[in-house]
């Protein structure tokens, strides 16, 4: 009961911020910036950098290893790597996630990047994130609402908000869909909350009719959502699909009444690194003031944000074109004058798509400098031609030539990690 009633406080909190931003111009969010770096010098790792004075500049900027090498100096809950570790890879494997260290919640990353990571929350953090999700993403209703929610882990974080007007359901994808069915045809959920590659998995058991549920809102998470799938869902479900962008690192962006994503300025900092000559492309480089059991301060993600200048809603935060995927994945490949190019996961993806409209599904694999495993499912077997044909028209605009693609035959994504269709796996 009191954790639902600081949900409630910080909900108040989060719309008398939104008047006093819009009232301030921006001056509230310095002053908030302020009060963190000072909280700031309870991390071992960040007060020798603020011991002459609070500048947020001189704070390196990080990257997910550097993170975790420096884990037990930079949170403030004298918490060590070693302690926090065991616990989440033992929640993991006995899929229950409700044991804590002192209060402390400690959650296990899917390391899709190569290294799983660990995240620490505590109570004032799970009540605040809980009010943002509310707030941003469920919206506030006097109706009572059914919600399903597809994860890799359950999280007291998540069932927090249960209440007369809101159920949450989780649903583990660790677990077949198949074995869900049932129970989701006896919820009849009013929102479904699931990653693309669990969306797509549903829409199949649509399709036999062996499920029997119409959501009225459906909010991708965790996965990229392309705009080929969105078409899809959308025209499967015929409703408007919303969009989270969250990860390890916090909870991101959300979509506004025009669909479009916006960063949550209101309580993140975000620097953008630029990563083409056109200034397009960034990776975001990220602060957030809400967390200080662990803080993250200008900690660079590896994902490839495209920019969208303006957005007709009026919102003045930074909004998003398109997620396109990591810089992980950036094809890359030699030209025939020996020159190096590189090739954002979008424009494959769009390669493939556009190249036979009979495809339901793809995956492209860089195995080597000259060689892709691709993937393609279709009731014709002359897509994967016509999808090979496609990428080697695109390479050939690049001037890169003898590229060699084997076929196969199923997919290399795991149940429980996130989908990537285009995949870098020549590290060279």
């Amino acid at each position: 009961m009191f954790f639902k009633l600081k949900i409630f406080l910080y909900l108040i909190k989060i719309k008398i911020e939104k008047i006093i931003i819009l009232i301030t111009n921006g001056k509230y969010l310095k002053f908030k910036k302020y009060i963190y770096l000072i909280s700031l010098k309870k991390s071992k790792f960040y007060k020798p950098f603020l011991k002459n004075k609070l500048d947020f500049l001189t704070l390196p900027i990080i990257n997910k290893s550097i993170f975790m090498k420096n884990f037990n100096e930079i949170n403030t809950c004298k918490i060590s790597l070693k302690e926090a570790s065991s616990l989440a890879k033992n929640s993991e494997k006995n899929r229950d996630f409700s044991p804590m260290i002192k209060n402390i919640a400690v959650g296990l990353s899917s390391g899709t990047s190569g290294n799983q990571g660990i995240f620490l929350v505590n109570e004032n953090e799970r009540a605040k994130w809980v009010a943002y999700m509310l707030d941003r993403v469920i919206k506030l209703s006097y109706r009572k609402r059914k919600i399903a929610f597809f994860l890799r882990s359950n999280n007291e974080l998540y069932e927090s908000s249960n209440s007369n007007f809101l159920q949450f359901n989780f649903f583990d994808i660790y677990i077949p869909i198949k074995n869900h069915i049932k129970r989701l045809n006896q919820l009849k959920p009013d929102i479904l909350i699931a990653q693309p590659s669990v969306l797509k998995i549903i829409c199949k058991y649509l399709d036999s009719k062996n499920l029997n549920i119409k959501p009225k809102r459906i909010i991708s998470i965790a996965e990229v959502l392309t705009n080929e799938d969105k078409i899809f869902f959308e025209k499967k479900f015929k409703i408007n699909i919303e969009e989270v962008y969250q990860c390890t690192e916090g909870f991101l962006a959300s979509t506004c009444k025009e669909g479009i994503l916006h960063f949550n300025e209101d309580f993140l900092i975000i620097e953008k690194k630029y990563i083409n000559d056109k200034k397009t492309r960034f990776h975001p480089i990220i602060t957030d003031l809400v967390r200080q059991s662990q803080p993250i301060v200008r900690y660079e993600l590896n994902d490839v944000i495209t920019e969208n200048k303006k957005c007709k809603c009026g919102s003045k935060f930074l909004a998003i074109k398109s997620i396109d995927g990591r810089s992980d994945d950036i094809i890359k490949l030699v030209s025939n004058t020996n020159k190096k190019v590189s090739i954002f996961p979008d424009i494959i993806r769009n390669t493939i798509i556009l190249s036979d409209n009979r495809i339901n599904d793809y995956e492209i694999v860089q195995i080597n400098k000259n060689t892709f495993e691709l993937f393609i499912q279709s009731d014709c077997k002359q897509s994967y031609f016509n999808a090979k044909n496609a990428l080697i028209k695109t390479f050939a605009k690049y001037n890169v030539h003898d590229i060699n693609f084997i076929l196969k035959n199923k997919l290399k994504h795991i149940n429980g990690n996130k989908k990537r269709r285009v995949k870098n796996e020549y590290k060279k």
